[in-house]
């Protein structure tokens, strides 16, 4: 068997996350490339933004995880078709330099508006998938350590993790008894700040985004013991038609505040 077709791939499955692309109005990638600002001299450019963004995501969900993966890829049939590009006789795909260039390019505010727009465009899908019927749409939030390696600014030694990262939040949303959790929000955040940090302003975006497309339904937030703070208990008690779990660890004093209030609920689950 010989492996010579001339113009192949090996990552021809890709095609699929187009597809799913397509799924989200205009394509998710293009909405997002919407909220960048292009400074470059217009005449001067080979790579489009949303060129770049389509690159940049496709890769990293094929795996290509490093801007220099580039060299590898910049020619590969289905990356320049998955960009947009004839996969014969279009341009090849950016060089790594143009990557970084792309990437550190990237202001606060145009990732404060991408948040949003990814926000808007998975609830709202969804909410057009149910025709905005649901009996409960559940908030998760959680945090992760994304690892760095030398010396990346924001990158902070984290104790509970033991290593060099970022600590971004990520949020999702999930309907009824679905299986299946859906990415809704992802702040970047340095690797020394607290779990809580920012979560307020999230969840008040999101649970915002849950009402407008599915206004008849109730809304649970699930988190963590690390979001466990009196200003997110207080946000989320003057929230209507919001419950709310929190996985806080036992302790003898929490357990002595709390024993009447579980006698109740154990009578009621009986």
């Amino acid at each position: 068997m010989a492996f010579d077709q001339a113009h192949g791939s090996s990552d021809g499955g890709a095609i699929l996350l187009s597809a799913a692309n397509q799924r989200f109005g205009d394509g998710l990638i293009e909405s997002l490339s919407v909220c960048l600002q292009d400074a470059r001299q217009q005449g001067k450019v080979a790579h489009p933004l949303t060129h770049l963004m389509r690159q940049r995501i496709y890769g990293l969900a094929c795996g290509y995880e490093d801007a220099n993966d580039a060299a590898r890829i910049g020619a590969d049939r289905m990356h320049k078709l998955l960009a947009g590009r004839d996969l014969i006789k279009g341009l090849d795909l950016a060089s790594q330099p143009t990557l970084s260039r792309f990437e550190n390019g990237v202001t606060p505010r145009s990732l404060y508006t991408m948040g949003m727009t990814l926000s808007e465009s998975v609830i709202s899908h969804h909410g057009k998938r149910r025709n905005g019927h649901a009996r409960l749409v559940t908030i998760d939030m959680d945090p992760t350590d994304a690892a760095t390696y030398g010396a990346q600014q924001l990158s902070f030694f984290n104790t509970h993790y033991d290593n060099h990262c970022y600590l971004p939040m990520l949020g999702f949303v999930s309907f009824d008894n679905e299986q299946d959790q859906y990415l809704c929000a992802a702040v970047l955040r340095p690797g020394n700040v607290g779990v809580a940090t920012g979560a307020v302003g999230v969840l008040r975006r999101l649970i915002e985004l849950v009402r407008r497309s599915f206004p008849k339904s109730r809304i649970r937030v699930r988190l963590d013991g690390g979001f466990a703070s009196p200003a997110l208990f207080e946000f989320l008690d003057a929230e209507p038609k919001v419950e709310y779990v929190v996985a806080m660890a036992s302790n003898a004093v929490l357990t002595r505040h709390c024993e009447e209030a579980m006698t109740v609920v154990r009578r009621i689950e009986l």
